[in-house]
């Protein structure tokens, strides 16, 4: 008997928009499929992510919680941790009732990840999100890891600027997992002014490069970053939920606070609500999420 087509849908998350935000493939398996498969249809649709859902059934467990596979490749590669896509899996399984709970465990590379849903009337961090008119009356909090980082000395200024084409670093960390340079800038408006030289990029170390400042006191958020990924394929990840498991602790210190509302300035840009939870290490991240189209893979 053949393989079954696989149900999709196209996501953008982090937003209330359609064509705001990140976009991610959802994409729900019901057959096995063999990584050739799942990194070709990663390349197929060519954005920054495709997730990959399987049911768990395991009828050991004592939780209620409904529990899928999960598992998110660039057009490249497999990684080991996504937000938005795992945003935007979410926001597939509770819009499509495909779930009869408002939280949701995913089995994954980083261990298990909780995401649920929260009224909006009750986030803490409440902004006129995106200034537009939203499609559901909830957020969904994902609950994810701490990513520490530290000084970085063992690379120049200079390097870092001939990157961003002249923009100039205040400071250069390094995450502790994807060793990701954490380069904070000037200002929101130097991120936003920042100019990429990807072909620079790709020859630094570590995975990839988040760039952040502090927001304009008029802008209604804490502070802005962007994140650049070319080794993996995305020269510009539009908006980057991993990245601020990172970000959060570094702007706690900063800022002396735990809860924050962070601007992504990607040019199709995102927001993100954002709670640091220092005694367990974990970040909570509050974000909307619209589908944008629906679909089957026939092969």
């Amino acid at each position: 008997m053949g393989k079954r087509p696989v149900k999709y849908c196209v996501v953008d998350a982090f937003t209330d928009k359609a064509f705001k935000g990140n976009p991610a493939a959802v994409c729900l398996l019901e057959d096995e499929r063999d990584e050739e498969w799942l990194q070709s249809v990663a390349n197929e649709f060519n954005i920054s992510e495709t997730c990959y859902l399987t049911r768990i059934t395991d009828s050991d467990s004592q939780s209620t919680t409904p529990r899928f596979g999960l598992r998110w490749f660039t057009p490249v590669a497999e990684v080991e941790l996504c937000g938005h896509a795992t945003l935007a899996a979410s926001h597939f399984l509770f819009s499509h009732g495909l779930v009869n709970s408002d939280k949701i465990e995913f089995l994954t590379l980083s261990g298990i990840l909780m995401a649920k849903k929260v009224p909006e009337s009750k986030t803490s961090n409440s902004i006129d999100y995106q200034n537009g008119d939203t499609q559901e009356d909830y957020f969904i909090e994902l609950d994810f890891p701490v990513v520490q980082s530290v000084e970085y000395n063992s690379i120049e200024i200079s390097e870092i600027s001939k990157c961003l084409n002249g923009a100039s670093a205040v400071e250069i960390h390094k995450t502790s997992s994807s060793e990701d340079l954490l380069v904070v800038l000037p200002s929101g408006k130097a991120v936003v002014e920042a100019e990429p030289q990807f072909d620079e990029i790709k020859r630094l170390s570590g995975r990839g490069m988040i760039i952040t400042g502090l927001a304009p006191p008029e802008s209604g958020f804490d502070f802005y970053s962007r994140f650049f990924c070319p080794k993996y394929g995305i020269n510009e990840d539009p908006v980057c939920g991993s990245a601020h498991c990172a970000l959060a602790p570094y702007w706690s210190k900063k800022l002396g606070k735990c809860d924050f509302v962070a601007y992504q300035a990607s040019p199709r840009s995102g927001v993100l609500n954002l709670h640091l939870d220092e005694k367990s290490q974990r970040v909570l991240l509050q974000g909307k999420a619209v589908t944008v189209t629906e679909g089957s893979i026939l092969v």
